[in-house]
């Protein structure tokens, strides 16, 4: 798919084009998690869907960490692009890639290394203990890969093209799948093999998207001698990508605290809520896929100096918000038991319940999140990083808190409560902070 330009043309039309393929590919992106944890609590048992869960928290602060900075760039790039200013974009491509081979490298190591003692924090049972150690400490190993697919990814996107790194998402989707199915459905291997097929899906996009741009996208494309890190770049690359990764990062580090409050609940309640996250992230990746559409468009039309265009772009993006927030309301008050049904065998019934009684009421309180996401998109698209970042660690810290007062006494329904009070604060931050950032623009 050719680059394209947002800064002219049907708003609707390009914010719809950009991002179905972002929410089919990150669809694909959770079908590695969502997988795992559907084969291994099948045919591995249900230790082995609460080890994945207990570890999944802490792996998900690294890799949307990775992806808070990619995202950065992503803005920087979107800018540049709709100045016209290619070879600044091709600086920008460099300097991304060339912090990555460092930093995705300590962060592999580092995380294989103490993964153990992050788990003994979280107070793991001891009987998925070494389960989730193992497997957390594999997974870790994969994060060069995951740094650079986001990082090509991120590129690419920041050019109009959301449908190529969609292509290698589902093919590596398909693999993980396949890998599992043979040698842990098939041949019976336990839950090193699950993280051992992860790492090489993620290999696979990272390799095949890297392929891509330099068959088919010349302005992407770094020669011999174009491998350099512009100071001024990265600094500004950090100022947006730091922020950005802190943002990012909150959410499952708000998660991981979350963890810690259900762990001491018993392992039928892990490998509900283990359940229940898979579920979640699947109905929050069109509102976030929206969101990054939001953004793209807004920083194009930035660099290009279109101001009412931006604005209109903006209202165009919460209506697809809202419209899509009907869908998944429907979708799952419907199916709530047969999606968990997929989690587990018959025999746990208690973990369906549980888990249902948790999805009746996140169904109605993912209106909460399509406008919060909503709003971020505009803010990173603006450049304005630090509003995005106080907005998600108020909703985290009111999140956590409300989930350790009400997780005792209300069980997995106490979580989703908590939820909606945190996304509710979230908007009483954001919205009045967007009146007054608009005056005057």
């Amino acid at each position: 798919m050719a680059a394209v330009n947002m800064t002219e043309g049907s708003i609707t039309k390009h914010m719809v084009e950009y991002s179905v393929p972002l929410i089919l590919g990150n669809f694909f992106q959770l079908t590695y998690n969502a997988v795992d944890s559907i084969i291994a609590g099948r045919f591995i048992g249900k230790e082995a869907l609460a080890a994945e869960g207990t570890a999944g928290p802490v792996m998900n602060i690294i890799i949307l960490g990775i992806s808070g900075i990619c995202m950065g760039a992503s803005v920087l790039m979107s800018e540049f692009f709709g100045a016209g200013q290619k070879e600044k974009l091709k600086r920008e491509m460099s300097t991304t890639v060339i912090f990555g081979c460092y930093f995705s490298v300590i962060i592999a190591a580092a995380g294989a290394l103490w993964s153990g003692v992050l788990l003994k924090s979280l107070q793991v049972p001891d009987e998925i203990f070494h389960m989730a150690s193992v497997y957390l400490s594999i997974i870790f190993l994969g994060a060069p890969f995951t740094y650079f697919y986001n990082a090509v990814s991120a590129a690419l996107k920041s050019v109009g093209d959301s449908r190529t790194p969609l292509k290698f998402l589902a093919f590596s989707s398909v693999l993980n799948g396949a890998l599992d199915l043979i040698f842990i459905g098939g041949l019976g291997f336990g839950i090193v093999c699950s993280a051992v097929t992860t790492v090489i899906a993620e290999a696979a996009s990272a390799f095949l998207c890297i392929g891509y741009v330099y068959k088919k996208i010349p302005m992407l494309q770094l020669k011999r001698g174009e491998f350099a890190m512009d100071p001024l770049l990265l600094k500004q690359t950090l100022r947006y990508g730091s922020v950005t990764a802190l943002q990012q990062s909150c959410q499952p580090v708000g998660k991981l605290l979350i963890q810690g409050a259900v762990n001491p609940l018993g392992v039928d309640m892990i490998a509900a809520f283990n359940a229940v996250n898979r579920i979640d992230d699947y109905a929050f990746t069109p509102e976030q896929s929206i969101s990054h559409g939001i953004t793209t468009f807004v920083a194009q039309n930035r660099g290009a100096g279109k101001r009412e265009r931006i604005r209109t772009g903006f209202r165009r993006g919460l209506m697809l918000e809202a419209g899509y927030w009907v869908i998944i309301c429907l979708v799952i008050t419907l199916f709530k038991e047969p999606f968990m049904s997929l989690f587990v065998t018959r025999e746990n019934k208690g973990i369906v319940e549980l888990g249902s009684s948790y999805l009746g009421l996140m169904a109605l309180f993912y209106i909460f999140p399509a406008f919060t996401n909503g709003i971020q998109g505009f803010f990173r698209g603006m450049g304005n990083m630090g509003i995005t970042l106080l907005g998600t660690f108020v909703q985290t810290a009111v999140r956590v808190s409300f989930v350790w007062l009400l997780a005792p006494v209300m069980g997995i329904q106490g979580v989703a409560y908590a939820c909606a009070l945190g996304w509710s604060v979230m908007l009483l931050v954001e919205i009045p902070y967007y009146r007054w950032y608009m005056r005057g623009r």
